[in-house]
């Protein structure tokens, strides 16, 4: 990747194209204003001098704010403001990586997990959160939070009715307030996620 950054520099294609590359890792996009097909020709070109692999299933042109992009486990594209409606180039946290972090947490909620301690369950839950806020910190992401928030509530009662053999779903034996409070169960829209989990 290193060589393909410098490759892209030192000919000039990044004044002469006005395209900037931004990475991660292997992972990268080129920003331009105008000049996408001849950005991507130039691409294809060098990497295949330098021998290297286009992911074909990951490339593609596209125009922001019309489109958005997934990059590297943000999309970036039109947002709207909650407060007022109107519409601005943002970034929030991908489909993929919240529906990924819930399939994280429904395995660690799994009935499989009923031998776990009680008292250690949210604690276990609450690093995979904060790990996961720390990273999705930027941007919007009001939206993930909530998602992520209703659906680790909903496996966290799950996990306790299967446990404690409680019929139902668990919202009048174990409320809000009995897994904020007792539990201490994190919830990512009411606690900044920069903040470390001291919990152990």
């Amino acid at each position: 990747m290193r060589r393909f950054v410098l490759g892209w520099k030192t000919p000039g294609y990044d004044r002469r194209l006005r395209a900037k590359i931004v990475n991660y890792a292997d992972d990268f996009v080129i920003c331009c204003r105008g000049t996408a097909q001849a950005a991507m020709d130039a691409m294809r070109a060098m990497m295949q001098k330098l021998k290297l692999t286009v992911n074909e299933m990951k490339t593609r042109s596209c125009r922001v704010p019309e489109d958005s992009f997934d990059f590297p486990g943000y999309t970036l594209g039109r947002c709207y403001s909650p407060r007022t409606g109107q519409a601005y180039l943002g970034m929030y946290p991908s489909r993929k990586k919240v529906q990924a972090m819930c399939r994280n947490l429904s395995e660690r909620t799994s009935r499989r997990r009923e031998q776990d301690a009680v008292a250690d369950k949210a604690a276990q839950l609450n690093r995979t959160l904060i790990g996961w806020a720390n990273y999705f910190s930027r941007g919007s992401v009001s939206k993930a939070y909530r998602i992520v928030d209703r659906h680790v509530r909903h496996r966290l009662r799950q996990w306790l009715c299967a446990k404690h053999k409680v019929p139902g779903q668990g919202y009048a034996r174990f409320p809000d307030t009995y897994l904020d409070q007792v539990l201490g169960l994190v919830s990512l829209q009411t606690r900044r996620p920069n903040v470390s989990c001291a919990t152990t």
